[in-house]
């Protein structure tokens, strides 16, 4: 497998992935304009077991909520891809379909679907999400699903620098907590995988597979959706509810998670949030302060579009891809309020 990971195809293929969109960016040009001696130099430096991840850039942002974002190196983003293309398909096969984000053919708009879906099966739905997710993932026992579907020493070395890498970036954010059997030397166990990377989103659901297989095959939920840390359980008896939500934190803790406290069992018909949404059994609404959020991010462009601090296409597209979102909602009446509130309709 590491072979084939270093092989100049796979490379390749990893340098469009991770090129995509962002051909424009000054590091994704600087690494272009001598791309075959930056494929050449990674290769060797992979083969020869000399590579070394570089650091991070840190950024915050505060849309849903604040979140800590982790910029990797370009060179290390291609090297994420190739790794990805490789153990992608090892994994996904063994992943349960309510499984939802990062994966091809997914996506949060199918996950509403689905959603929505059960909510017009079921009479009850418990929302729950684990607490500081990313900072929360255990390097230990992540490395043990990794190696258990991945024999290759050399892939699990290169997993090793990577996971090492991230380690503490999210140290200043992490609430400790200790778990049965603990002593205080749980404190040191390495933990966190940086936001931005595409290994940390792939490896959110090995991490979280086995959960997956626990609710659906011991408890038989058949109304699961997943998508990262956010999951929806559906039932038609709140006592089935509470109880499942029992078993998720017991089995939560064997991957040393915890669930934010405010996970209760509520009736579809009042409506449910989810992925930036309220989700009905008949109908969906974009959240209120969503809504403000990107009125008032366009008038800021509308403002600097007439400054000509930013150009039209732009503006044209940060305004299609934002209809393109809520347009998966019942939001005729507020995108035409949002266009006029910034005067681009009459």
């Amino acid at each position: 497998m590491f072979d084939e990971l270093c092989a100049w195809e796979n490379l390749l293929r990893a340098y469009r992935r991770a090129s995509k969109g962002k051909r424009g960016h000054r590091n994704v040009a600087a690494f272009e304009f001598r791309l075959e001696d930056n494929l050449i130099a990674l290769q060797d430096e992979l083969t020869s077991g000399t590579y070394r991840p570089g650091p991070y850039v840190n950024f915050v942002i505060h849309e849903p909520k604040r979140r800590l974002i982790s910029a990797a190196p370009f060179r290390d983003r291609v090297v994420h891809h190739a790794l990805c293309n490789l153990i992608e398909p090892v994994f996904e096969r063994t992943f349960v379909s309510s499984s939802y984000a990062n994966r091809v053919g997914k996506g949060s708009h199918r996950a509403l679907g689905h959603a929505q879906r059960l909510a017009r099966r079921y009479r009850y739905v418990l929302r729950c999400d684990v607490r500081q997710f990313f900072p929360s993932i255990d390097h230990q026992a992540l490395r043990a699903l990794l190696s258990r579907k991945l024999p290759d020493p050399q892939v699990m070395n290169l997993i090793d620098r990577i996971l090492a890498s991230g380690a503490h970036v999210h140290e200043e954010a992490f609430d400790m907590v200790f778990f049965r059997g603990d002593d205080l030397f749980a404190a040191l166990r390495p933990r966190g995988l940086p936001i931005g990377n595409l290994t940390s989103q792939f490896w959110a659901n090995v991490y979280m597979n086995p959960l997956d297989h626990f609710v659906k095959r011991e408890l038989r939920c058949q109304g699961y959706v997943r998508y990262v840390d956010d999951m929806l359980l559906f039932a038609n008896e709140k006592g089935t509810l509470h109880e499942w939500l029992r078993g998720i934190s017991e089995r939560l803790a064997w991957l040393r998670l915890v669930l934010h406290e405010a996970a209760h069992a509520v009736p579809v018909t009042e409506g449910f949030p989810f992925l930036g949404f309220t989700v009905f059994p008949w109908r969906r609404r974009l959240k209120r302060r969503k809504g403000i959020h990107f009125q008032r991010r366009l008038k800021r462009l509308v403002l600097d579009n007439r400054a000509r601090k930013v150009t039209d296409g732009a503006l044209l597209a940060s305004l299609r891809g934002w209809i393109n979102h809520v347009r998966f909602a019942n939001t005729v009446g507020l995108r035409t309020a949002v266009l006029r509130g910034c005067r681009l309709l009459p």
